[in-house]
């Protein structure tokens, strides 16, 4: 009978183990929702002439264009403004990446969430979303 009590002491310590496991577990991810809701990405076009930030979503918070957008075409303005803001949701990305390292540590939950992040803010050219 001591072997079935010390085997059912085991699966107790183990099933305690676990269940902190996961409490922290939560509490780093709970952590690390907040941290990310707080970022933004900012990105400036070569010739200071775009400036854009974004935010933990991805969407577009601020556009600064300077006076000198003027002097160019729209088409050219857009081209800029859509280029500025592909290197703010790369620059956004970079801070998720980081705080999701130090949030979570080499755990294969924070590449999973850079993962999903890059997924929806850095568009393939080739996708189907890009063709819509």
């Amino acid at each position: 009978m001591w072997a079935d009590d010390a085997a059912l002491d085991a699966a107790g310590r183990r099933l305690d183990e676990w269940e902190t496991s996961l409490a922290e577990r939560a509490e780093r991810a709970k952590t690390l929702s907040a941290r990310v809701q707080g970022l933004t990405g900012t990105a400036r076009n070569a010739d200071r002439t775009v400036d854009v930030t974004v935010d933990s979503a991805g969407l577009l918070v601020n556009l600064w264009l300077d006076e000198r957008i003027r002097e160019q075409s729209a088409a050219r303005t857009a081209r800029q403004i859509l280029d500025t803001t592909r290197a703010a949701h790369t620059d956004l990305l970079r801070q998720i990446g980081a705080v999701a390292a130090d949030s979570l540590g080499d755990d294969v939950g924070a590449q999973a969430i850079v993962d999903s992040y890059r997924t929806r803010l850095i568009h393939d050219p080739g996708s189907d979303d890009a063709r819509r």
